[in-house]
Protein backbone atom coordinates (compact mmCIF):
# COMPACT_ATOMS: atom_id res chain seq x y z
CA UNK A 1 0.00 0.00 0.00
CA UNK A 2 0.90 3.63 -0.58
CA UNK A 3 -0.30 7.29 0.58
CA UNK A 4 -0.79 9.00 -1.84
CA UNK A 5 -1.59 12.90 -0.94
CA UNK A 6 -3.16 15.26 -3.44
CA UNK A 7 -2.33 19.05 -2.15
CA UNK A 8 -5.53 20.93 -3.53
CA UNK A 9 -5.78 24.98 -3.08
CA UNK A 10 -9.18 24.17 -0.67
CA UNK A 11 -8.09 20.73 0.88
CA UNK A 12 -5.13 18.09 1.28
CA UNK A 13 -6.49 14.78 0.29
CA UNK A 14 -4.68 11.88 2.19
CA UNK A 15 -5.46 8.29 0.47
CA UNK A 16 -4.10 5.31 1.25
CA UNK A 17 -4.00 3.24 -1.90
CA UNK A 18 -3.90 -0.66 -2.68
CA UNK A 19 -3.39 -0.38 -6.50
CA UNK A 20 -6.56 1.56 -7.44
CA UNK A 21 -8.87 0.78 -4.49
CA UNK A 22 -8.65 3.37 -1.53
CA UNK A 23 -8.35 1.42 1.54
CA UNK A 24 -8.68 4.73 3.73
CA UNK A 25 -8.74 8.21 3.33
CA UNK A 26 -9.16 11.79 5.03
CA UNK A 27 -8.88 15.17 4.17
CA UNK A 28 -7.80 18.54 5.80
CA UNK A 29 -8.05 22.12 5.22
CA UNK A 30 -5.09 23.83 3.20
CA UNK A 31 -2.81 26.09 5.88
CA UNK A 32 0.43 27.70 4.86
CA UNK A 33 1.05 28.02 8.54
CA UNK A 34 1.66 24.08 9.67
CA UNK A 35 4.43 22.77 10.78
CA UNK A 36 6.22 19.65 9.98
CA UNK A 37 5.38 18.59 13.50
CA UNK A 38 1.27 19.18 13.04
CA UNK A 39 1.35 17.46 9.42
CA UNK A 40 3.27 14.36 10.53
CA UNK A 41 1.45 13.83 13.93
CA UNK A 42 -1.81 14.74 11.90
CA UNK A 43 -0.52 12.20 9.35
CA UNK A 44 0.22 9.34 11.70
CA UNK A 45 -2.83 10.26 13.98
CA UNK A 46 -5.47 10.19 11.05
CA UNK A 47 -3.92 6.49 9.75
CA UNK A 48 -4.18 5.25 13.34
CA UNK A 49 -7.89 6.10 13.19
CA UNK A 50 -8.11 4.33 10.09
CA UNK A 51 -6.55 1.15 11.25
CA UNK A 52 -3.52 1.60 8.79
CA UNK A 53 0.24 1.39 10.75
CA UNK A 54 2.83 2.91 9.53
CA UNK A 55 4.94 -0.31 8.50
CA UNK A 56 2.47 -1.05 5.90
CA UNK A 57 2.77 1.95 3.88
CA UNK A 58 5.73 1.35 1.46
CA UNK A 59 5.93 4.70 -0.44
CA UNK A 60 4.11 8.25 -0.73
CA UNK A 61 3.52 10.16 -3.01
CA UNK A 62 2.37 14.02 -3.36
CA UNK A 63 0.42 15.88 -6.23
CA UNK A 64 0.37 19.45 -5.06
CA UNK A 65 -0.71 22.95 -6.18
CA UNK A 66 0.46 24.89 -3.25
CA UNK A 67 4.10 25.17 -3.47
CA UNK A 68 4.58 27.15 -0.24
CA UNK A 69 3.66 24.06 2.39
CA UNK A 70 5.36 21.26 0.80
CA UNK A 71 8.86 22.01 2.74
CA UNK A 72 6.71 21.46 5.78
CA UNK A 73 4.42 18.95 4.59
CA UNK A 74 7.45 16.74 2.92
CA UNK A 75 9.45 17.49 6.11
CA UNK A 76 6.46 16.13 8.56
CA UNK A 77 6.09 12.75 6.31
CA UNK A 78 9.81 12.04 6.47
CA UNK A 79 10.53 12.64 10.20
CA UNK A 80 6.99 10.52 11.15
CA UNK A 81 7.15 7.96 8.55
CA UNK A 82 10.74 7.64 7.64
CA UNK A 83 9.34 7.68 3.40
CA UNK A 84 10.78 10.62 1.04
CA UNK A 85 7.65 11.16 -0.96
CA UNK A 86 7.83 11.43 -4.72
CA UNK A 87 6.69 14.52 -5.69
CA UNK A 88 5.18 14.55 -9.04
CA UNK A 89 6.70 16.93 -11.14
CA UNK A 90 9.30 16.63 -13.87
CA UNK A 91 11.00 14.16 -14.32
CA UNK A 92 8.47 12.00 -13.26
CA UNK A 93 7.30 8.98 -15.10
CA UNK A 94 3.58 9.64 -16.10
CA UNK A 95 3.32 8.83 -19.92
CA UNK A 96 1.49 11.47 -20.74
CA UNK A 97 3.50 13.61 -23.41
CA UNK A 98 3.47 17.15 -23.27
CA UNK A 99 3.97 18.87 -26.50
CA UNK A 100 3.48 22.23 -25.37
CA UNK A 101 5.60 25.54 -25.08
CA UNK A 102 5.97 25.20 -21.88
CA UNK A 103 5.67 21.89 -19.73
CA UNK A 104 6.52 23.09 -16.31
CA UNK A 105 3.44 25.40 -16.48
CA UNK A 106 0.84 22.22 -16.88
CA UNK A 107 -0.42 22.08 -12.77
CA UNK A 108 0.70 18.81 -11.32
CA UNK A 109 -3.02 17.86 -10.56
CA UNK A 110 -3.89 18.06 -14.51
CA UNK A 111 -1.45 15.54 -15.26
CA UNK A 112 -2.33 13.19 -12.79
CA UNK A 113 -6.16 13.16 -13.61
CA UNK A 114 -5.24 13.14 -17.41
CA UNK A 115 -2.59 10.04 -16.45
CA UNK A 116 -5.89 8.70 -14.15
CA UNK A 117 -8.49 9.09 -17.57
CA UNK A 118 -5.86 8.18 -20.24
CA UNK A 119 -4.97 5.10 -18.80
CA UNK A 120 -8.92 3.54 -17.48
CA UNK A 121 -10.93 5.24 -20.18
CA UNK A 122 -8.57 5.41 -23.12
CA UNK A 123 -8.08 8.60 -25.65
CA UNK A 124 -8.85 10.28 -26.68
CA UNK A 125 -10.30 12.13 -23.79
CA UNK A 126 -11.36 15.51 -22.21
CA UNK A 127 -10.65 15.84 -18.27
CA UNK A 128 -13.14 17.71 -16.77
CA UNK A 129 -12.05 18.63 -12.97
CA UNK A 130 -14.54 20.38 -10.69
CA UNK A 131 -12.69 22.42 -7.91
CA UNK A 132 -11.16 25.50 -7.27
CA UNK A 133 -10.96 26.46 -10.36
CA UNK A 134 -12.60 24.03 -13.13
CA UNK A 135 -10.84 22.20 -15.59
CA UNK A 136 -11.14 21.12 -19.20
CA UNK A 137 -7.65 19.09 -20.51
CA UNK A 138 -7.75 17.28 -23.76
CA UNK A 139 -5.45 13.91 -24.18
CA UNK A 140 -4.97 12.56 -27.60
CA UNK A 141 -5.31 8.81 -28.43
CA UNK A 142 -1.91 8.85 -28.25
CA UNK A 143 -1.37 9.86 -24.51
CA UNK A 144 -0.29 13.61 -25.19
CA UNK A 145 -1.45 16.95 -23.46
CA UNK A 146 -3.06 18.63 -26.13
CA UNK A 147 -4.66 21.64 -24.40
CA UNK A 148 -6.24 23.03 -21.10
CA UNK A 149 -8.85 25.81 -20.24
CA UNK A 150 -9.14 27.12 -16.89
CA UNK A 151 -12.21 28.80 -15.68
CA UNK A 152 -13.64 29.99 -11.66
CA UNK A 153 -15.10 27.08 -9.96
CA UNK A 154 -17.87 27.01 -8.78
CA UNK A 155 -16.97 27.85 -5.51
CA UNK A 156 -15.14 30.52 -6.72
CA UNK A 157 -18.48 32.30 -8.44
CA UNK A 158 -20.85 31.57 -5.33
CA UNK A 159 -18.30 33.43 -3.11
CA UNK A 160 -17.75 36.49 -5.51
CA UNK A 161 -21.25 36.69 -5.79
CA UNK A 162 -22.45 36.85 -1.78
CA UNK A 163 -18.78 38.91 -0.76
CA UNK A 164 -19.31 41.26 -3.66
CA UNK A 165 -22.81 42.54 -3.46
CA UNK A 166 -24.85 43.75 -0.50
CA UNK A 167 -27.69 41.74 -0.36
CA UNK A 168 -27.34 38.45 -1.70
CA UNK A 169 -26.45 35.79 1.24
CA UNK A 170 -24.37 33.15 1.45
CA UNK A 171 -26.39 29.37 -0.11
CA UNK A 172 -25.56 26.21 -0.55
CA UNK A 173 -24.43 24.66 -3.57
CA UNK A 174 -27.36 22.68 -5.15
CA UNK A 175 -29.21 22.39 -8.94
CA UNK A 176 -32.68 23.71 -8.40
CA UNK A 177 -36.09 22.06 -9.59
CA UNK A 178 -36.00 24.64 -12.95
CA UNK A 179 -34.22 27.12 -13.93
CA UNK A 180 -37.48 29.31 -13.65
CA UNK A 181 -36.54 30.69 -10.19
CA UNK A 182 -38.85 32.83 -8.08
CA UNK A 183 -36.64 33.76 -5.14
CA UNK A 184 -33.15 34.84 -4.16
CA UNK A 185 -31.45 31.69 -3.29
CA UNK A 186 -32.68 29.49 -6.57
CA UNK A 187 -32.13 32.44 -8.43
CA UNK A 188 -28.51 32.22 -7.48
CA UNK A 189 -28.36 28.49 -6.87
CA UNK A 190 -29.98 28.68 -11.36
CA UNK A 191 -27.08 30.90 -12.10
CA UNK A 192 -24.18 28.98 -10.91
CA UNK A 193 -25.55 25.56 -11.73
CA UNK A 194 -26.77 25.99 -14.84
CA UNK A 195 -24.49 28.40 -16.18
CA UNK A 196 -21.54 25.78 -14.97
CA UNK A 197 -23.31 23.34 -16.88
CA UNK A 198 -23.97 25.22 -19.88
CA UNK A 199 -20.54 26.26 -19.51
CA UNK A 200 -19.03 22.99 -19.52
CA UNK A 201 -21.69 21.70 -22.40
CA UNK A 202 -20.03 24.73 -24.70
CA UNK A 203 -16.70 23.83 -23.69
CA UNK A 204 -16.32 20.29 -24.50
CA UNK A 205 -18.80 20.45 -28.12
CA UNK A 206 -15.84 23.77 -28.80
CA UNK A 207 -12.44 20.90 -27.58
CA UNK A 208 -14.05 18.77 -29.92
CA UNK A 209 -15.01 20.63 -33.06
CA UNK A 210 -11.88 22.46 -32.88
CA UNK A 211 -10.08 19.39 -32.06
CA UNK A 212 -11.20 17.79 -34.96
CA UNK A 213 -10.58 14.45 -32.94
CA UNK A 214 -13.60 11.95 -33.16
CA UNK A 215 -15.32 9.44 -30.24
CA UNK A 216 -13.64 11.67 -27.41
CA UNK A 217 -14.34 9.96 -24.03
CA UNK A 218 -14.79 13.09 -21.55
CA UNK A 219 -14.18 12.06 -17.85
CA UNK A 220 -15.21 14.54 -15.10
CA UNK A 221 -13.71 14.29 -11.45
CA UNK A 222 -13.86 16.95 -8.59
CA UNK A 223 -15.68 17.86 -5.42
CA UNK A 224 -18.60 19.29 -7.53
CA UNK A 225 -18.08 17.20 -10.49
CA UNK A 226 -20.90 14.42 -9.93
CA UNK A 227 -23.65 17.55 -9.73
CA UNK A 228 -22.73 18.36 -12.81
CA UNK A 229 -22.07 15.41 -14.59
CA UNK A 230 -25.77 14.16 -13.86
CA UNK A 231 -26.82 17.11 -15.30
CA UNK A 232 -25.48 16.99 -18.80
CA UNK A 233 -25.22 13.99 -21.79
CA UNK A 234 -21.55 15.31 -22.68
CA UNK A 235 -19.93 13.99 -19.53
CA UNK A 236 -19.74 9.97 -20.03
CA UNK A 237 -18.15 9.06 -16.71
CA UNK A 238 -17.84 10.47 -13.75
CA UNK A 239 -15.08 9.21 -11.14
CA UNK A 240 -14.50 10.43 -7.39
CA UNK A 241 -11.80 9.15 -6.67
CA UNK A 242 -9.77 9.83 -10.83
CA UNK A 243 -6.94 12.29 -8.89
CA UNK A 244 -6.01 9.38 -6.23
CA UNK A 245 -6.02 6.60 -8.86
CA UNK A 246 -3.65 8.70 -11.33
CA UNK A 247 -1.57 8.94 -8.32
CA UNK A 248 -1.36 5.12 -8.10
CA UNK A 249 -0.35 4.73 -11.69
CA UNK A 250 2.17 7.07 -11.35
CA UNK A 251 3.77 5.37 -8.51
CA UNK A 252 3.88 2.73 -10.23
CA UNK A 253 5.53 3.40 -13.69
CA UNK A 254 7.87 5.53 -11.57
CA UNK A 255 9.09 3.53 -8.41
CA UNK A 256 7.86 0.00 -9.36
CA UNK A 257 8.34 0.56 -12.94
CA UNK A 258 5.47 -1.03 -14.14
CA UNK A 259 3.91 0.54 -17.60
Amino acid sequence: MILAIDVGNTNITFAVMEGLETKASFRITTKLQRTSDEFGMTVMGMMSRKGVEPEEIEGVIISSVVPGLMHSLTSGIVRYMGKKPLIVGEGTKTGIKTPTSNPKEIGADRIVDAVAAFELYGGPVIVCDFGTATTYDLVSQEGAFLAGITSPGIKISANALWNDTAKLPEIEIAKPDSILAKDTVTSMQAGLVYGCIGQTEYIVKKIIEESGLKNVNVVATGGLGRLIAESTDVIKVYDKELTLKGLSLIYDKTVRNRG
